[in-house]
């Protein structure tokens, strides 16, 4: 079997970390890199405690850790998944996104919590309208049409290093779908399971000033990548 990464960005997750790596299915995953923002409770040593290999990330933005994450997987690694630390991603789902890359049929596979189950209150009507405006923009321009920019995707590692990301905020996962969709990627979106936080605070959602801001990068994010050369 092709080797499996996961890799996992973090801040203040020491409610939800161990569990969340110990829920990781390990004959699919071999190796799981975790990469703390500056988190200044026990997130660090409970990833380790767990198994993972963690990495400090200097830079700030979602974007910055999931680059950081990618650039340290290992030589035999060939399909990347990325995953949140919140415990809102079930692990458990790894397998089936894998599963089409490993069997020769999709290079990027992303979960789609829209389609799936989602437990009550797991997401916000502004995440919702923003997945769903971001699938008709991409369709307009790349005539693909995603339903979610969900964190939870795999992709195969050659595919993700040809994609030439930039983007180091929250603007990552849209910089990755818009790029997929416009080169032309074998790209397969599946229903995955939503769940509540397992604990601690949404570093977006549980606050006003972090949902404007990342509106704001995601904004930015389609402007700059709709009107670059290709």
């Amino acid at each position: 079997m092709a080797a499996v990464t996961l890799i996992i960005p973090v801040i203040d997750e020491e409610e939800t970390i161990g569990p969340v790596l110990r829920a990781v299915p390990r004959d699919t995953v071999g190796e799981i890199i975790v990469v703390d923002g500056g988190s200044r409770d026990a997130t660090v040593e409970l990833a380790r405690a767990a198994g993972a290999r963690v990495l400090i990330e200097r830079r700030s933005g979602y974007g910055a850790a999931c680059q950081a994450g990618f650039a340290a997987v290992g030589a035999d690694c060939a399909i990347a998944v990325f995953m949140d630390g919140d415990g809102s991603n079930d692990p458990a789902e790894i397998p089936r996104l894998v599963e089409p890359i490993l069997a020769g049929k999709a290079d990027f596979v992303i979960g789609s919590r829209t389609r799936g189950e989602r437990e009550r209150g797991s997401m916000s009507p502004h995440q919702l309208l923003a997945g769903h405006i971001a699938g008709l923009a991409v369709d307009l321009l790349y005539r693909f049409r995603y339903t979610d920019m969900c964190p939870l995707r795999a992709i195969r590692r050659e595919a993700l290093e040809k994609l030439g990301m930039r983007e180091t905020t929250y603007g990552w996962n849209l910089e990755m779908q818009m790029r997929a969709a416009r080169t032309g990627l074998r790209i397969v979106e599946l229903p995955v399971r939503q769940r509540n936080r397992a604990g601690g605070t949404s570093k977006v959602a549980g606050s006003l000033s972090g949902t404007l801001k990342a509106s704001i990068r995601l904004a930015m994010t389609l402007g700059r990548i709709a009107t670059e050369r290709a």
